[in-house]
């Protein structure tokens, strides 16, 4: 049977992502750390009862799996996932802090250089290797983004700091693979909660009264949080990740585009040349995989 219906679930799960910014932006008036608080313990409130109420075999399954494990395995399943945890938080800070303070456009340019990272970061940390195309590739992105921090060290700096987060949690993840994925993601948002929790009564504004912050953060916990994560968790079911990691560049795009035709931010000729830049060695770099994907979905 055709994966079609697996690329589509990838696809219109970093399709959903791609429009984050129009549920974050009327949120600029907010301070970053509590749009994180809210996000996270919303988030938190809302998997746990998932997985409390649609998932009871599953967690039953996967604390039995635990328990079999030796004591070296559930000591590295619980560091991968404690320490996953950090930086998927540290990722959305920053991300949510790029995002109003900073330009949509570093924020779509962290998530251009994202995979690319995360292979550098691979190889150097899993020994992974990279053929002398994807090596040509990576020093085409470096290119870009050299040009990118001429007069706007600012956005490539963020941009920077988003996609190494981001890029170490994919990495730290890859070997965390002896539990559900949703589970460990439920973990993850669980601890981060309880390490914010501390903090939200010292550095927390005053609570928002305005039905429309609630309104956006319902829509960022469901539309933007949860719906994409089920979306990719069922794209996984059929089509291998390093698949999927390819779809995640229409997030980017979409945010570029954004940034420029409803935002209205301002693009240079040495922006413009440094996303082309950007854009072709992605390509060079998913070369093999693209033509791969092209075959199996004209079959």
């Amino acid at each position: 049977m055709k994966p079609t219906k697996y690329y589509l679930a990838a696809f219109f799960a970093f399709f959903i992502w791609g429009f984050f910014s129009l549920a974050l932006k009327p949120l600029h008036n907010y301070p970053s750390l509590d749009i994180l608080f809210y996000r996270v313990f919303f988030s938190v409130v809302m998997m746990v009862l998932i997985n409390l109420v649609f998932r009871r075999k599953v967690l039953r399954k996967n604390w039995n799996h635990f328990n079999q494990m030796t004591p070296k395995k559930k000591q590295s399943t619980v560091v991968l996932t404690l320490g996953g945890a950090i930086f998927l938080a540290s990722n959305w800070f920053v991300f949510i802090f790029v995002m109003n303070h900073v330009s949509v456009k570093a924020a779509s340019l962290a998530y251009l250089i994202c995979p690319i990272l995360t292979t550098i970061i691979a190889f150097y940390l899993l020994k992974e290797r990279l053929s002398k195309g994807q090596w040509v590739a990576v020093m085409i992105s470096i290119l870009g983004c050299v040009l990118l921090s001429f007069n706007h060290f600012k956005d490539i700096f963020f941009s920077l700091v988003v996609a190494a987060t981001y890029a170490f949690y994919l990495v730290s993840q890859r070997k965390n693979s002896e539990l559900d994925k949703f589970l460990i993601l439920t973990i993850q948002l669980l601890f981060t909660a309880l390490i914010l929790l501390p903090f939200y009564p010292k550095y927390s504004g005053t609570i928002p009264t305005e039905p429309m912050f609630y309104g956006c953060l319902l829509i960022i916990v469901v539309f933007f949080t949860i719906i994409p994560l089920f979306l990719n968790l069922y794209a996984l079911k059929g089509i291998n990740s390093s698949t999927v990691g390819i779809m995640i560049y229409i997030n980017p795009i979409i945010n570029f585009l954004l940034a420029i035709f409803y935002y209205n931010e301002q693009v240079s000729l040495i922006q413009l040349c440094s996303y082309f830049l950007i854009l072709v060695s992605i390509v060079v770099f998913n070369a093999k995989l693209i033509f791969k994907i092209k075959s199996k979905v004209s079959r």
